[in-house]
């Protein structure tokens, strides 16, 4: 397109091994049970490195931070003429950050995760907090394929999704495809440690805790920041950075742990296991073999 310069900014913020509470989420069993711990941010928060989170209240002004730092990270402008007015965000669950962003910028904002039930959760959320589903909206849909026109948002927003994406070059391409000329893609995901010269992988015991994980939370392929870089550099994208907030995001950790052992939380747990079985028992008795052996 003759006159036009497209320029993309792609932020990486990338952790180690253990990044996201927003995995688990992908299982439709257990986010009711994340939503109790995390409110409707399902996502790390940004900590001091070394803090303690002494309360929820603690957890939750963090993940705000973590968007806020993020967002300042790319560069992303709060002035009247330069801030986003159009805004996706990508694998959103019952996403907060939707509505988050919504707010922030006066932007309209359009969620989409891949789950009916997430994407219900969030459209009762953001009914329930006022706010028009003509400026946040939310649908069900395919990061891999999403159902937008090129050029589509001034703000592309990935937050603890890319993980979950098995193609890492398509998910990649499918980013760069929906933001518009100038605008900028924010990911924020778990990846592995990026290799050194002398390596051609991951070592044994790495690999093997990558697939612990991949088992508890979810996960699809596994990548390197380096990857996604270098599948950024292959869209002739513009003013690519990374870094690793590793040490901001681990005090999340602990205090889940915590969390597992209150009332509250054996309580939530509780709660999904049995949801859990009342779904497994209407899907046996639903079963064609089954109703054969009733009837």
């Amino acid at each position: 397109m003759a006159g036009l310069e497209f320029k993309h900014k792609i932020d990486i913020i990338k952790g180690r091994f253990a990044r996201s509470t927003a995995a688990m989420t992908d299982s439709d069993e257990s986010y009711g049970q994340f939503e109790d711990i995390c409110g409707d941010h399902m996502h790390h928060g940004f900590y001091e490195p070394g803090s303690v989170a002494a309360s929820d209240s603690d957890h939750r002004l963090a993940q705000i931070r973590m968007i806020e730092e993020s967002l300042r990270f790319a560069g992303v402008s709060d002035d009247e003429d330069k801030k986003p007015k159009r805004v996706v965000d990508v694998g959103c669950g019952i996403r907060g950050s939707s509505r988050y962003l919504a707010r922030k910028y006066g932007a309209s904002c359009v969620g989409f995760a891949i789950s009916p039930v997430q994407v219900q959760r969030a459209q009762a959320l953001t009914a329930s907090q006022g706010l028009d589903d003509k400026i946040v909206s939310f649908q069900v849909a395919d990061a891999l394929d999403q159902p937008f026109p090129d050029g589509q948002f001034d703000l592309v927003w990935s937050m603890d999704s890319g993980q979950h994406m098995p193609d890492k070059k398509k998910f990649v391409s499918e980013l760069a495809r929906v933001a518009a000329p100038g605008g900028t893609i924010i990911i924020v995901a778990w990846c592995h440690r990026d290799l050194s010269p002398s390596e051609e992988s991951l070592k044994p015991e790495e690999k093997a805790l990558l697939d612990k994980l991949s088992r508890a939370y979810y996960l699809a392929q596994w990548c390197s920041t380096a990857d996604y870089v270098k599948l950024l550099n292959s869209l002739s994208l513009q003013d690519i950075k990374g870094a690793d907030w590793s040490e901001y995001v681990a005090p999340f950790w602990p205090a889940m742990i915590r969390y597992a052992f209150t009332f509250k939380g054996i309580i939530s747990l509780l709660r999904s296991v049995v949801d859990r079985h009342k779904r497994s028992t209407g899907d046996a008795i639903d079963d064609p073999r089954v109703q054969d052996g009733l009837d």
